[in-house]
Order: C-alpha cells, then structure tokens, then sequence
C-alpha cells in the first residue's frame, strides 16, 4: 500500500493541526488558543476531534488509519469505545471501533486522581467504494486522538472535495458533545447535520462552554452560514458566574460573534432540563453514579443561578437584542429535552445515545422545519482557504 503524507490531508472541522514527532492532531480551536489556555481539562476537549472528518473521492479500495486514541473515563461511568465512522455520499455505511486504545481515567480533580490505563496504537482499515462518490472519514468525538499514519492502495491517492451544503457552527457544552453517543455521526449535530445537508463546524467543549473570549473570537473568525450557541449548564455544574457576570458574558459573547458575522442567522439555546439544578444552584458532582448538587453555604446564595433562572437571563439578552438585530433568535432547550424526557438521564444530566438521537429529531424539527423562524440564507458564508481556517 502507498502512504499518505500527513501534511494536506483533506481535514474538515479542524481549525488548527497540531503535527508533532509522530503524527497530527486535530483541534478544534485555533492554535493562538492555545497559549491562552491554562485549565487541562480544556486542553483535553479540544483534543478530541468531534465532527472532524477527511472528506475526498478516491480511487482506492482501502484505507486505513494508524490512530493512537485515548477514551476518556469519568469516576465508575462507562465510556464509549472510540470508533471512526465512514459515510458514503451522505450516508453511514461503516462504524469500526479503535480497540488498541489507552483509557484516562479521572477520578477527582487533583492530578494524582487521574490515572491513565496504557494502550497501544492501533490501525483501523476501512474499505472504501473506489469510486467518485463522495466519502468522509470521522474521526472518534470523546478520545484524545493522534493520526500517526494514512495508506491507501498502490498508485491511488484521496482527493479533496469541496464542502457540501450551508455551513453550521455550533458551539455547547457536553449535552452537544455528545461523549455517550455510540460513534462519531451519532452525536446529535451530526445528525442534525446530516438530516439538513449542512457542513458542520463543530466546537462543542464538553464542560468548557463557558463564555470563554477565545471561542467567541474562533466563531466570529469562522466561515458561517448560521450559528447556534447552546449555553448555560456549564456555568451552573461549575458554579462559575453570578447573575452579574452571566448577564454580561452572555451580551459580550454575542458582541464578539456578530463582530464577524452581523447578520448571519444567529440561534441560542437555552439549556436543557436538568433536575438537579433546575431549582437549586451549582455546583454540582459526580455523586454514585449521578450528578448532584454540591451543598454550599446560605453566604454564598447572593447572585447564584439555577437553570431556570439561566433560561430566564438567555430570554432577557435576546429580546433585549432583537430589535436591533432580527437575525437573533432564542430557542428553550427544554423543548428538546424536557422533564418528561428524565428517564433518558442515567446519570442525571447527559442524555443517552437514544436521548441524542430525540434531541436531534427535535432540534430538526424546531428549528428547520416549516414553522421554523430560525432560517438559513445560502451563500452567506465567506470560506477562507485552508490555511487561514486552521492557523
């Protein structure tokens, strides 16, 4: 078989290619980020390479991929194998698990609680239609993940094809990450994606959708044909804001994206049900199995969020926006997954694989479907070069 150079793989959903001694990372933050970063769990998220793929035509019959992939594993909660999924012309014809995989396991929030199980790295071999249909390779969503190698057969090579349908880019937090989903296409944007035609950019950040300034600015700088922000249960698990600055946040937030995007079709989503805090503040913990509030001192109470009162500041900021900017709209999460969807809660706060799959039927529906306001408008998206997108 011929081997692939690593450099100019026809990668989508990257905006920055780490390549290191013995192979290339994909990330979904651009590499000024990285300086600026200082909390290892966000480093962690970024290396997971959700909805990044390789999209080409290719002669080739087989392709395969030397990956060296770390799952991550919360306290005793299971995790999903990582997998790589092919689509063929629009449709998943193949999930194939990475089974040589190391696995980090995070037991506490100290350094010596994070222990890591050693794997090795393992090569997964596709097959391909060896035709000029289009297909795409996904990468694992929750893994750490290195490509160290890329073959195909003898005298073929992958063809880069250019992007399909409007580009969306979300933003979340784990609810869009998706780490319980089966496999990389079975995250609920993914199917969103798939279902709408659209040429997702993922930058969901499982625990890190926190306001932060430098995922604003990769938004803002990002090419986009409509964007959807799905904010809130992070600020309330971390105990992270108080009304005042959540208020703010949310308000400069939006500033920095419409800086680069001023009328684009703008979405945020407010969070979706989560019992624990729907009535009591963060933050919250991992607690035998299921995620539950953290007691914390009747002094500390002053300013303090619940979901609902997250729901209720996210309405407050869009209304107060919309006059000036009628491309703002506002959707309740908990019309995609709502209190009477708690039993696809196992551990009280993340959907399951088949809670995902309700979100995104909702989510299609709701937002895409004919009543919908919230509507794309073709051609928008300005589509810098390959570079320029991943610097």
């Amino acid at each position: 078989m011929r081997s692939v150079p690593l450099d100019g793989l026809p990668v989508v959903g990257a905006l920055h290619e780490e390549h290191t001694d013995t192979g290339v990372a994909f990330e979904r933050l651009p590499r000024r980020t990285r300086a600026q970063v200082a909390d290892p769990s966000l480093q962690l998220v970024l290396a997971m390479p959700a909805g990044v793929r390789l999209a080409f035509t290719s002669a080739s019959t087989v392709l395969e991929l030397d990956l060296a992939a770390t799952a991550v594993q919360v306290g005793d909660l299971p995790y999903v194998r990582p997998a790589v999924d092919v689509v063929v012309a629009g449709e998943p014809v193949l999930s194939v698990e990475v089974v040589e995989h190391a696995v980090l396991q995070l037991r506490g929030p100290l350094p010596e609680d994070v222990v890591v199980l050693p794997g090795g790295p393992g090569t997964v071999r596709l097959a391909l239609p060896g035709d000029d249909r289009r297909v795409e390779v996904w990468f694992p969503h929750g893994a750490v993940t290195e490509l160290r190698g890329v073959r195909v057969d003898e005298g073929k090579d992958l063809r880069p094809v250019p992007p399909e349908g409007l580009r969306w880019v979300h933003h979340g937090s784990s609810i869009s990450h998706c780490l319980e989903a089966s496999s990389p296409t079975q995250t609920w944007p993914a199917l969103v994606a798939r279902e709408q035609g659209l040429d997702l950019l993922d930058l969901a950040l499982a625990g890190q959708c926190q306001l932060d300034g430098w995922t604003a600015r990769a938004i803002r700088d990002a090419p986009a044909d409509l964007i959807s922000l799905k904010l809130g249960i992070n600020v309330v698990n971390g105990d992270t804001m108080r009304e005042r600055t959540f208020h703010a946040a949310v308000h400069g937030f939006l500033d920095t994206v419409r800086d680069g995007h001023p009328d684009t079709p703008l979405l945020v989503v407010t969070p979706i049900v989560c019992p624990a805090v729907e009535q009591h503040p963060g933050p919250t913990a991992l607690q035998d199995g299921v995620f539950g509030v953290v007691p914390r001192p009747d002094a500390l109470a002053t300013g303090a969020l619940t979901l609902q009162r997250v729901r209720e500041v996210l309405s407050e900021v869009v209304t107060a926006r919309q006059a000036a900017d009628p491309a703002l709209h506002l959707l309740d999460g908990l019309q995609l997954f709502g209190p009477a969807d708690v039993d696809s809660l196992p551990d009280g706060l993340h959907p399951d694989a088949a809670g995902y799959r309700t979100m995104a039927e909702r989510f299609s529906t709701l937002v895409f479907g004919g009543s919908g306001a919230f509507r794309p408008r073709a051609g928008t998206a300005t589509r810098p070069g390959p570079a320029s997108l991943r610097s």
